[in-house]
């Protein structure tokens, strides 16, 4: 044998004397099936800062999927009629479901679950700052699933073909779930649009509210270079943003994606007969697309909503849940073990 280091599946990075006898080698290898659009698969060796990028990633992901229950969830008891309240069971179900498969795909890179949930509980990983924003009426629930899980789709659409095959595949079970989630917002828009003056002023003020965080969080911090105070700030997100995008994690820049989700709302909204929340919003004939308030670092901040009661909250009450459910684990993992046991052990 050569003792070359030999690229093949098996090879992981794990095995660091390996890796380092011939980085170039896998390095080579690594960027040669992300070119040709294959999968990057959990045993496949790959650079520290991929795997790093996407734990992050998938992390956030999976944190903002149980967070973003809460919203919603607060109305399952306040529902108008039995049809909506089974739909919204529905839907706050499959949220608890995607955050399985996302920390599930996180879990093929070699960190535990338990980690992740920990990281997100005491603030070392967050969840988007989407959902640190209350649903004060009704129709938040249809903004919500209307506005940010329409934004989802847009932004997550891609990762479908993301290159890491575990994150790919988990999404298109989580974007199939999703796009139902976001014509049954819709609908429910659609139903208060048509009712009383009173239903529809509802479905106005809850857009009103729900506009900037889908527009300015569920697609990042602006990723387009830019001078003024925030250049640096601006300039290492768009070298994120690049990096992301060479490995093929990303297949699009935040801000090109924003751009496609104001270019799909703004029909939809004047069908509803709502009023989108931005006053420069019209349409450019020379781009071909809607013109619309830019979402700089100061807007995204403003945003964030990040040390509020209710940011608080949402983490209070996912920690309490947490706790709450450690006898169910304790129980599953005993029950596991014992149903394990070769047979007659227990005897």
């Amino acid at each position: 044998m050569s003792g070359r280091c030999p690229v093949t599946a098996s090879t992981t990075a794990t095995t660091p004397a390996c890796a380092t006898a011939d980085e170039e080698a896998l390095l080579a290898h690594f960027d040669a099936l992300v070119a040709d659009g294959e999968t990057i698969e959990p045993r496949d060796w790959m650079p520290d800062g991929y795997r790093r990028m996407l734990v992050r990633q998938i992390a956030q992901h999976a944190h903002s999927e149980i967070i973003g229950m809460q919203p919603e969830g607060a109305w399952l008891t306040r529902a108008p009629s039995l049809h909506r309240k089974s739909v919204l069971l529905a839907k706050v179900q499959d949220e608890a479901g995607h955050g399985l498969y996302l920390y599930s795909a996180a879990e093929t890179l070699g960190v535990d679950r338990a980690d992740l949930l920990d990281a997100l509980h005491h603030g070392r990983q967050r969840a988007s700052a989407t959902f640190n924003h209350p649903a004060l009426t009704w129709a938040d629930t249809g903004a919500i699933a209307w506005l940010t899980d329409g934004a989802a789709v847009i932004n997550q659409a891609p990762l479908c073909r993301t290159s890491y095959g575990p994150y790919a595949r988990a999404m298109r079970r989580v974007c199939q779930e999703e796009a139902f989630h976001v014509r049954q917002g819709y609908d429910l828009m659609r139903t208060l649009c048509e009712g009383t003056p009173e239903q529809k002023e509802m479905a106005q003020d809850a857009v009103n509210r729900w506009w900037l965080p889908a527009v300015a969080l569920m697609f990042g911090p602006p990723d387009t270079e830019a001078g003024g105070a925030d250049a640096r700030t601006a300039a290492l997100g768009a070298a994120v943003s690049r990096r992301a995008m060479a490995w093929g994690i990303k297949r699009h820049t935040n801000d090109e994606l924003r751009q496609r989700f104001v270019d799909t709302c703004v029909p939809q909204a004047e069908r509803l007969g709502l009023t989108l929340p931005d006053p420069a919003i019209r349409w450019n004939e020379e781009r071909g697309h809607y013109d619309f308030t830019p979402v700089d670092w100061d807007t995204y901040r403003t945003a964030l909503g990040d040390d509020t009661h209710w940011a608080r909250q949402r983490i209070a009450s996912r920690l309490a849940a947490h706790e709450d459910g450690a006898w169910v684990r304790e129980a599953a993992v005993a029950y596991a073990a014992r149903t394990d046991e070769p047979r007659g052990a227990a005897t």
